[in-house]
């Protein structure tokens, strides 16, 4: 399965060149600081913070935490005060609150399982909380039982540390690429439903405790930290990521972290430490370019990249910059030839965390050198050349997807056969294009919006069957209990777990249309792109960046029963057989890599579906999807104008980020004794 080349040995490589220096030597010291990216905040407790999520088959997802660190300032100790007694009183009293204070923490800590108390006869009883930081742990003076003095230890938890071992993985074959690529999928979908369970927990528990509003991105993050389920760790990989394409789209700089794309929390240079390296020199891997540093230049496939150092927290350069560290990397990978991976972070309306991280291939750097930047001090400077014969940048897909969405035929003349072949029937236009050829058969059929079911399947629908949640619904109400006391979706719309059925509130209930509970009914929300391809035949694409766990659309038909299924196909019609599709929707939300127990969602069930859909004659944009057994559109059953539970509408949801212009894709399942052959409508 493919190579893992070790590197060259660098200890071989002659000496360097010395850098060209167009200014005076720095006469001012320069902090020295990881070149950090501007568009993401952390604090340290957002770093340390570990999140535990509760067993997600009990009814209520709970999220519970454990300390592991404590912060310098968590208990102080004042400075003697010289007045007279009124002074002594206050210290005296505000000794005994910490008192109180380390003893309730303690007794509190030691059941989380998480701390040990040691015994130091030596002790003086000091106040203060000392932390180690290298070990990270915390030393806290207690009390016990017995009024002896004691320690609180804090232990690190133990986690699989990043190798230093340079590689470079070569000739992979296509099965290889595919078995990568499904894995990094499997864990950045993992991620994703880590991300949307933890904002779902936060807003169930919204007013009922005070609290900050939670980082789901964080807390996913470190969960699969802590299962050890964060990609290429054993290794440091140089080039392309095996399973990361060109184009792939981040929402937030974590992800970078869990799939191995980029290892810093927030420093824009990735590198392996000189203390780590073989010959005790630093070497870069990959890089963030998001526009920080007032001195950088991105000209999509040339970028003047400035080196870290010598900013204040307005990101204003105040101080001249040092050939060290991430700085002394990218020259070091310079000299030896490496090339980095280049990741562009930029501001984006409708991204999950308001900006986007795009993976835009390789580079090389052919030039370094010292030059006096815009504010009058001394930085690096770093010219980096994109290596040729790679897939289109992303960022500049990403921004062609905006023109298009905004002038269609000026920033495509030709090719476009339709500006909406649903007639204005959706929320959005449908374009229909076509560069190929003269086909154009997809502006003869009838745009059909919703499934057409048989009339008996709406018998049992009645009055009685619906909340009366006049202003939305709330937990516990009847449409809650439908689906097993929880909602399937969250209040941004995005589907939390995948579910047998999911039953939303249909026109028998009070709640207004905008309620949380009718997603699936509010239309398109994306501009859909019918377009012609040479490999697939028909195929469709999005003009509007997907986030993962999104409605996509209904795959509507006209629903048949077998026997009238079984006429239809005598006579060459196109049909479409649900029972065919995989259980694609167990995928999403699946946490069995986290909880060895986990079950997935039983409830509500349906029978297996015994009709068909013919799609001959009326049809709308999801069948033209093309067919992949690794899809990243699902089927999720859903109710909501009947209550036959056999004849459900099938929705599609995004299983992961989807690029603009990136196909779509859904897995039509294979062939069983009574559909026959597979047939794709397109």
């Amino acid at each position: 399965m493919g190579s893992l080349v070790p590197f060259q040995d660098l200890n071989l490589q002659p000496e360097s060149t010395n850098l060209t220096s167009n200014s005076p030597t720095p006469l001012i010291t320069p902090k020295i600081e990881p070149k950090l990216e501007p568009l993401d905040e952390f604090t340290q407790a957002d770093l340390q913070t570990p999140p535990l999520f509760s067993n997600p088959n009990t009814p209520n997802f709970n999220c519970n935490f454990t300390p592991n660190s404590l912060s310098h300032n968590l208990i102080t100790t004042p400075e003697q005060n010289p007045s007279g007694s009124d002074g002594t009183n206050v210290y005296s009293e505000y000794n005994r609150i910490s008192e109180l204070f380390r003893e309730a923490f303690a007794k509190r800590m030691q059941r989380y399982g998480d701390i040990e108390i040691v015994a130091d006869p030596n002790n003086d009883d000091s106040r203060d909380v000392e932390m180690d930081l290298d070990n990270s742990r915390a030393i806290v003076p207690v009390n016990n039982e017995d009024n002896q003095v004691s320690e609180m230890v804090i232990p690190r938890r133990k986690y699989q540390q990043r190798s230093s071992e340079l590689v470079r993985v070569t000739d992979l074959k296509p099965e290889d690429q595919r078995y990568f690529r499904d894995a990094v999928r499997r864990t950045r979908m993992l991620y994703d439903s880590l991300r949307v369970l933890a904002m779902a927990d936060d807003e169930n528990n919204m007013g009922v405790v005070p609290h900050r509003k939670t980082r789901g991105d964080l807390k996913a993050c470190q969960v699969l930290r802590e299962h050890g389920l964060w990609m290429n760790r054993d290794k440091r990989i140089v080039g392309a990521i095996p399973g990361v394409f060109i184009g792939d789209v981040f929402f937030f700089r974590m992800e970078l972290c869990v799939v191995g794309l980029h290892g810093q929390v927030q420093a824009g240079i990735d590198y392996v430490p000189a203390s780590q390296s073989s010959n005790r020199e630093p070497i870069a891997t990959s890089v963030i370019v998001s526009g920080g540093y007032e001195d950088d230049q991105d000209g999509g496939d040339v970028i003047i990249y400035t080196g870290h150092g010598g900013q204040d927290k307005l990101s204003r350069q105040c101080m001249h910059q040092k050939l060290e560290c991430g700085n002394l990397a990218l020259e070091r990978s310079m000299h030896y030839g490496i090339e980095v991976r280049v990741i562009r972070g930029f501001k984006y309306e409708g991204s999950a965390s308001g900006k986007v991280y795009v993976y835009d291939g390789l580079y090389r750097i052919v030039e370094c050198w010292f030059d006096v930047g815009k504010s009058g001090f001394g930085v690096y400077k770093y010219k980096l050349v994109r290596i040729e014969n790679q897939e289109e940048l992303g960022s500049a897909i990403l921004r062609f997807a905006q023109n298009l969405r905004l002038r269609p035929l000026v920033a495509r003349p030709t090719g476009y056969v339709s500006l909406d072949i649903s007639r204005k029937k959706e929320n959005m236009p449908v374009f229909l294009f076509n560069d190929i050829d003269d086909n154009h058969d997809p502006v003869y059929f009838d745009y059909l919006l919703k499934t057409v079911f048989p009339p008996y399947v709406y018998q049992n629908v009645g009055s009685g069957n619906g909340c009366e949640c006049v202003n939305g619904c709330v937990d516990n109400c009847f449409c809650a209990m439908r689906n097993g006391g929880q909602f399937a979706y969250d209040y941004n719309g995005i589907l939390v777990r995948g579910k047998p059925l999911v039953f939303e509130c249909g026109p028998h209930c009070q709640c207004p249309p905008t309620c949380r509970n009718r997603v699936s009914q509010k239309g398109l929300r994306h501009r859909f792109e019918v377009f012609r391809s040479r490999e697939t035949g028909w195929g469709v694409r999005s003009l509007d960046l997907i986030q993962a766990g999104s409605f996509i659309c209904e795959f509507t038909g006209v629903v048949l029963t077998r026997e009238q299924a079984q006429i239809f196909t005598m006579n060459g019609d196109s049909l479409v057989y649900p029972s065919r599709f995989p259980e694609r929707w167990a995928e999403w939300g699946d946490l069995s890599q986290i909880y060895p127990d986990y079950v997935r969602p039983a409830y509500p069930s349906i029978p297996p579906l015994d009709f068909a859909m013919d799609v001959s004659r009326m049809r709308n944009v999801a069948c033209y999807m093309s067919h992949s057994s690794s899809p990243n559109v699902l089927v999720q059953p859903v109710l909501y104008d009947h209550n036959t539970v056999s004849f459900p509408h099938l929705m599609l949801f995004a299983m992961e980020n989807i690029p603009p212009l990136r196909e779509i894709s859904i897995d039509y399942g294979v062939a069983d004794e009574w559909t026959g052959k597979l047939a794709i409508c397109n």
